[in-house]
């Protein structure tokens, strides 16, 4: 597998000031999947913006890692709400203009 596509677990430690039980810990809950390879820990580069976030919603907000999970669920669904808002508004728009 191509490692140029993932970065070590290991650097991300040290980049955050975090321990690997940590993004074990992350792993074991869905919210970012580790790859073992070569017997080192690696996340895809593609997940990084995640990593970072779900780090600061864990330190400035100081929430364990289940709460983690509950507040990216409800981002989720806060963004899927604006998204149908918008085509709903859309929509009306299209009826207003036919006056």
């Amino acid at each position: 597998m191509d490692t140029q596509k993932y970065i070590p677990v290991r650097h991300l430690c040290d980049l955050y000031h975090t321990e690997v039980s940590f993004f074990r810990e992350l792993d074991e809950k869905g919210l970012v999947e580790i790859i073992s390879l070569e017997n080192s820990l690696y996340v895809h580069k593609d997940k990084l913006y995640e990593v970072e976030r779900i780090i600061r919603i864990h330190r400035e907000l100081n929430v364990n890692i289940e709460g983690v999970d509950v507040v990216l669920n409800l981002l989720e669904k806060l963004d899927q709400l604006q998204n149908e808002v918008l085509r709903i508004q859309s929509r009306l728009r299209l009826y207003e203009d036919d006056r």
